[in-house]
Protein backbone atom coordinates (compact mmCIF):
# COMPACT_ATOMS: atom_id res chain seq x y z
CA UNK A 1 0.00 0.00 0.00
CA UNK A 2 1.15 3.00 -1.40
CA UNK A 3 1.83 6.58 1.29
CA UNK A 4 -1.02 8.31 -0.07
CA UNK A 5 -2.90 5.26 0.06
CA UNK A 6 -2.34 4.68 3.74
CA UNK A 7 -2.71 8.40 4.44
CA UNK A 8 -6.32 8.27 2.42
CA UNK A 9 -7.09 5.13 4.72
CA UNK A 10 -6.48 6.74 8.36
CA UNK A 11 -8.27 9.62 7.71
CA UNK A 12 -11.15 7.54 6.20
CA UNK A 13 -10.91 5.26 9.54
CA UNK A 14 -11.19 8.21 11.96
CA UNK A 15 -14.54 9.68 9.78
CA UNK A 16 -16.10 6.05 9.99
CA UNK A 17 -15.54 6.02 13.64
CA UNK A 18 -16.94 9.63 14.25
CA UNK A 19 -19.91 8.74 12.24
CA UNK A 20 -19.96 6.01 14.86
CA UNK A 21 -19.39 2.93 13.02
CA UNK A 22 -17.75 0.29 14.63
CA UNK A 23 -14.38 -1.84 13.59
CA UNK A 24 -14.73 -4.20 16.61
CA UNK A 25 -17.09 -5.03 18.82
CA UNK A 26 -17.76 -2.39 21.91
CA UNK A 27 -20.26 -1.50 24.36
CA UNK A 28 -22.09 0.29 21.68
CA UNK A 29 -23.14 -2.40 19.28
CA UNK A 30 -21.42 -5.60 17.26
CA UNK A 31 -18.58 -4.38 14.55
CA UNK A 32 -20.13 -2.65 11.62
CA UNK A 33 -17.23 -2.55 9.39
CA UNK A 34 -16.20 -5.44 7.28
CA UNK A 35 -12.95 -4.23 5.52
CA UNK A 36 -12.14 -5.83 1.79
CA UNK A 37 -14.91 -8.00 1.75
CA UNK A 38 -14.72 -10.57 -1.19
CA UNK A 39 -17.72 -10.23 -3.72
CA UNK A 40 -18.40 -12.54 -7.06
CA UNK A 41 -18.71 -10.41 -9.78
CA UNK A 42 -19.51 -13.16 -12.59
CA UNK A 43 -23.14 -11.96 -12.96
CA UNK A 44 -22.12 -8.46 -13.33
CA UNK A 45 -20.62 -8.61 -17.09
CA UNK A 46 -17.57 -10.51 -18.60
CA UNK A 47 -13.69 -9.27 -17.98
CA UNK A 48 -14.85 -6.71 -15.35
CA UNK A 49 -11.24 -5.41 -14.24
CA UNK A 50 -9.99 -8.49 -15.74
CA UNK A 51 -11.09 -10.90 -12.93
CA UNK A 52 -14.44 -12.50 -11.66
CA UNK A 53 -13.73 -11.14 -7.86
CA UNK A 54 -13.49 -7.89 -6.74
CA UNK A 55 -12.35 -6.74 -3.27
CA UNK A 56 -14.85 -3.89 -1.52
CA UNK A 57 -12.22 -1.57 0.35
CA UNK A 58 -14.83 -1.07 3.18
CA UNK A 59 -18.84 -2.66 3.61
CA UNK A 60 -20.37 -1.07 6.24
CA UNK A 61 -23.45 -3.14 7.91
CA UNK A 62 -26.95 -2.66 8.96
CA UNK A 63 -27.79 -3.57 12.47
CA UNK A 64 -28.72 -7.15 11.66
CA UNK A 65 -25.51 -7.45 9.97
CA UNK A 66 -26.78 -7.03 6.68
CA UNK A 67 -24.37 -5.12 3.59
CA UNK A 68 -26.15 -1.45 3.71
CA UNK A 69 -22.85 0.84 2.18
CA UNK A 70 -19.92 0.28 -0.32
CA UNK A 71 -17.66 2.27 0.67
CA UNK A 72 -14.59 3.26 -2.06
CA UNK A 73 -11.52 4.30 -0.72
CA UNK A 74 -9.20 6.12 -3.15
CA UNK A 75 -5.56 7.83 -2.73
CA UNK A 76 -5.27 11.46 -1.39
CA UNK A 77 -4.27 12.25 -5.23
CA UNK A 78 -6.81 10.43 -6.62
CA UNK A 79 -10.79 11.76 -8.04
CA UNK A 80 -12.83 10.25 -5.94
CA UNK A 81 -15.39 9.73 -8.71
CA UNK A 82 -12.57 7.61 -10.58
CA UNK A 83 -13.96 4.32 -8.50
CA UNK A 84 -17.76 5.33 -9.19
CA UNK A 85 -18.33 2.64 -11.93
CA UNK A 86 -16.37 0.19 -10.06
CA UNK A 87 -18.44 1.28 -6.25
CA UNK A 88 -21.81 0.87 -8.54
CA UNK A 89 -20.79 -2.58 -9.80
CA UNK A 90 -19.59 -3.94 -6.26
CA UNK A 91 -23.24 -2.32 -4.78
CA UNK A 92 -24.92 -4.25 -7.16
CA UNK A 93 -23.39 -7.91 -5.92
CA UNK A 94 -24.05 -6.67 -2.53
CA UNK A 95 -27.53 -5.69 -3.55
CA UNK A 96 -26.95 -2.31 -1.48
CA UNK A 97 -28.00 1.28 -2.95
CA UNK A 98 -25.70 3.10 -1.04
CA UNK A 99 -22.04 4.26 -2.07
CA UNK A 100 -19.66 6.60 -0.29
CA UNK A 101 -16.42 7.71 -2.65
CA UNK A 102 -13.76 8.85 -0.94
CA UNK A 103 -9.98 10.18 -0.92
CA UNK A 104 -9.72 10.85 2.77
CA UNK A 105 -10.33 14.80 2.10
CA UNK A 106 -13.36 14.60 -0.44
CA UNK A 107 -16.47 12.47 -0.35
CA UNK A 108 -19.24 11.58 -1.87
CA UNK A 109 -22.59 10.01 -1.21
CA UNK A 110 -24.72 8.15 -3.72
CA UNK A 111 -27.93 6.78 -3.51
CA UNK A 112 -28.35 4.59 -6.59
CA UNK A 113 -31.87 4.43 -6.50
CA UNK A 114 -32.23 8.41 -6.55
CA UNK A 115 -29.78 10.21 -8.49
CA UNK A 116 -26.58 11.28 -8.45
CA UNK A 117 -23.25 11.07 -6.36
CA UNK A 118 -23.26 14.47 -4.04
CA UNK A 119 -20.56 16.24 -2.11
CA UNK A 120 -20.94 15.62 2.20
CA UNK A 121 -18.74 16.94 4.84
CA UNK A 122 -19.04 14.12 6.77
CA UNK A 123 -20.39 10.46 6.71
CA UNK A 124 -23.44 9.74 7.38
CA UNK A 125 -24.52 7.46 10.61
CA UNK A 126 -26.78 4.67 10.50
CA UNK A 127 -29.76 6.41 11.75
CA UNK A 128 -29.30 8.35 8.97
CA UNK A 129 -29.12 5.76 6.05
CA UNK A 130 -31.83 3.78 7.80
CA UNK A 131 -34.07 7.14 7.50
CA UNK A 132 -33.12 7.53 3.47
CA UNK A 133 -33.74 4.14 3.13
CA UNK A 134 -37.33 4.38 4.16
CA UNK A 135 -37.58 7.46 2.20
CA UNK A 136 -40.61 7.04 -0.70
CA UNK A 137 -40.65 9.90 -3.00
CA UNK A 138 -44.21 11.61 -3.38
CA UNK A 139 -44.21 11.89 -7.15
CA UNK A 140 -48.17 12.83 -7.02
CA UNK A 141 -47.35 15.99 -4.65
CA UNK A 142 -44.85 16.88 -7.45
CA UNK A 143 -46.98 16.49 -10.39
CA UNK A 144 -49.29 18.44 -9.16
CA UNK A 145 -47.57 21.29 -7.75
CA UNK A 146 -48.61 23.94 -9.31
CA UNK A 147 -46.05 25.82 -11.31
CA UNK A 148 -46.33 29.29 -12.92
CA UNK A 149 -43.85 32.16 -13.84
CA UNK A 150 -44.56 33.51 -10.68
CA UNK A 151 -43.59 30.33 -8.66
CA UNK A 152 -39.86 31.72 -7.29
CA UNK A 153 -40.71 35.35 -7.08
CA UNK A 154 -43.99 34.14 -4.46
CA UNK A 155 -40.96 32.41 -1.79
CA UNK A 156 -39.13 35.67 -2.11
CA UNK A 157 -42.46 37.59 -1.66
CA UNK A 158 -45.81 36.74 -1.02
CA UNK A 159 -47.36 39.66 -1.95
CA UNK A 160 -45.04 41.25 -4.78
CA UNK A 161 -47.90 41.45 -6.98
CA UNK A 162 -50.29 43.62 -5.03
CA UNK A 163 -47.36 46.71 -5.19
CA UNK A 164 -48.54 49.49 -7.44
CA UNK A 165 -44.88 49.30 -9.42
CA UNK A 166 -45.69 45.72 -10.03
CA UNK A 167 -49.23 46.50 -11.28
CA UNK A 168 -47.93 49.12 -13.96
CA UNK A 169 -46.39 47.64 -16.66
CA UNK A 170 -43.88 50.90 -17.35
CA UNK A 171 -42.90 50.25 -13.96
CA UNK A 172 -42.89 46.38 -13.55
CA UNK A 173 -39.30 45.54 -15.04
CA UNK A 174 -37.22 47.77 -12.95
CA UNK A 175 -39.72 47.24 -9.68
CA UNK A 176 -38.89 43.30 -9.94
CA UNK A 177 -34.84 44.57 -10.55
CA UNK A 178 -34.65 46.29 -7.19
CA UNK A 179 -35.89 43.96 -5.55
CA UNK A 180 -34.01 41.04 -7.02
CA UNK A 181 -37.40 39.08 -7.48
CA UNK A 182 -37.12 35.89 -10.70
CA UNK A 183 -39.98 34.91 -13.00
CA UNK A 184 -39.38 32.37 -14.49
CA UNK A 185 -38.98 32.66 -18.56
CA UNK A 186 -41.62 30.37 -20.57
CA UNK A 187 -39.32 27.91 -21.74
CA UNK A 188 -38.76 27.07 -17.85
CA UNK A 189 -42.20 26.70 -16.47
CA UNK A 190 -42.62 24.43 -19.94
CA UNK A 191 -39.66 22.01 -18.94
CA UNK A 192 -41.14 22.24 -15.29
CA UNK A 193 -44.13 20.93 -16.51
CA UNK A 194 -42.58 18.23 -18.91
CA UNK A 195 -40.99 17.28 -16.03
CA UNK A 196 -44.27 17.04 -14.07
CA UNK A 197 -46.09 14.93 -16.70
CA UNK A 198 -43.00 12.42 -16.30
CA UNK A 199 -43.61 12.24 -12.05
CA UNK A 200 -47.25 11.59 -13.22
CA UNK A 201 -46.17 8.25 -14.33
CA UNK A 202 -44.08 7.33 -11.62
CA UNK A 203 -40.80 8.37 -13.06
CA UNK A 204 -38.32 9.64 -10.17
CA UNK A 205 -35.18 10.58 -12.55
CA UNK A 206 -35.03 13.37 -14.55
CA UNK A 207 -32.34 15.62 -16.62
CA UNK A 208 -32.61 19.03 -17.57
CA UNK A 209 -30.63 20.27 -20.40
CA UNK A 210 -30.16 24.38 -21.45
CA UNK A 211 -27.88 26.32 -23.18
CA UNK A 212 -25.69 28.58 -21.01
CA UNK A 213 -26.87 32.37 -21.26
CA UNK A 214 -24.31 35.06 -20.83
CA UNK A 215 -25.24 38.22 -18.97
Amino acid sequence: MSTKEAQARIKINKLLEKSGWRFFDDEHGKANISLEANTKLDSLGDNFEQTKNGYIDFLLLDERGFPLVVLEAKREDKNPLDGKEQARRYAQSKRVRFIILSNGNLHYFWDIKHGNPNLISEFPRLESLKHKASFIPNNKRLADELINDDYIALTQNSSFQDDPKFQNLNTRKEYLNDNNLRLLRPYQVKAIHALQQQAKHSNERFLFEFATTGY
